[in-house]
């Protein structure tokens, strides 16, 4: 009896799809089950608002609908797009290893942030960008941006410029082949990442068993553990993916953040950093914590809850 492809839901954009076939290939190099792309259009591909006014999910809501259908069997996501709360009736079965979760430049002239003259404009969609880059006091223009990852590098490198830098998660600018266009990648020291950015997150139905278990297969430890603990942090704060809110955590041995994996010395834990930044850039809250990784979730609402202690809510507050 020939079986029947497994069909994987995505967004149409360029990113969306190259990084549903890479779960695909790896899904049947792993499990020999066939897969195929089933397009679907989401709200926030057909809207030119900001995604502040779109609100959380925006990218993610038409996958969940055809996912309850059962219009396609299951949908990758990037992480960082999902609502924190869980869905009653769906379940990411997989977290798949995780691409550089840093924010990269791509300017004018191969210049880097430092080198930007006063006054130069840089586009940026994400109030957590705009916030951190006002923090830094380099005098720079910001202004949103909208569009998929070739039209917002077109502003700057195309022929029609109009900006002289943006800045864009190193994931995607990596998955669709251009990372040797990026002038810079940014220190999380002066830009942390958004909260899961870079991870994906494979999900589909919760009563479909077999294929929970089937998709467990793609599923990276330290990965999942990494995004619970920077996703519990946002939960806690009940802070959508258009705040202010930044969030990195790392997996290291012996609670060292300067430690590596794999060098055999000491318990494996992770080091989450934290920060919430007033949209202005004038006021900035930024903590860490260490723990275990069986205890990612707590860790992160432990450092929310120290964030809030330390006045995270009036940083975030203002920008209502």
């Amino acid at each position: 009896m020939t079986v029947k492809p497994l069909r994987l839901g995505t967004r149409g954009s360029k990113l969306a799809l190259t990084q549903s076939r890479m779960v695909a290939d790896e899904l049947t190099a792993a499990t020999g089950r066939a897969v195929e792309l089933v397009r679907i259009v989401t709200p926030g591909d057909t809207s030119s608002a900001p995604v502040a006014q779109l609100g959380v999910g925006v990218f993610v809501s038409a996958l969940r609908d055809a996912l309850l259908a059962d219009e396609i069997d299951f949908a990758v996501h990037s992480y960082k797009d999902l609502p924190t709360g869980e869905h009653p009736r769906l379940h990411i079965a997989a977290v798949p290893r995780r691409e550089d979760p840093r924010d990269v430049l791509i300017a004018r002239d191969g210049r880097a942030l430092a080198d930007l003259p006063p006054g130069s404009v840089v586009g940026t969609g994400a109030v957590r960008r705009i916030a951190q880059l006002r923090a830094l006091g380099l005098e720079l223009q910001v202004t949103p941006i909208r569009g998929n990852i070739d039209t917002r590098m077109a502003r700057v490198l195309g022929p029609e410029a109009d900006l002289d830098a943006v800045i864009l998660a190193r994931a995607g600018v990596s998955r669709i082949g251009r990372a040797d266009e990026i002038t810079e990648t940014l220190d999380p020291t002066l830009m942390l990442p958004a909260p899961a950015q870079g991870a994906l997150a494979v999900e589909c139905r919760s009563g479909d068993t077999d294929l929970v278990e089937l998709l467990a297969t793609l599923d990276h430890a330290p990965t999942r553990a990494a995004v619970l603990a920077e996703r519990a942090l946002l939960a806690t704060l009940e802070a959508g993916c258009a705040a202010p809110v930044a969030a990195y955590a790392r997996l290291v041995r012996g609670g060292h953040a300067g430690s590596v994996l794999g060098d055999g010395r000491g318990e494996e834990m992770i080091h989450l950093r934290g920060a919430v930044i007033s949209p202005d850039g004038v006021r900035a809250i930024r903590l860490s914590r260490t723990g275990t990784p069986a205890g990612a979730a707590e860790i992160g609402k432990a450092l929310a809850a120290d964030l809030l202690d330390a006045g995270a809510d009036t940083l975030m507050g203002s920008t209502e």
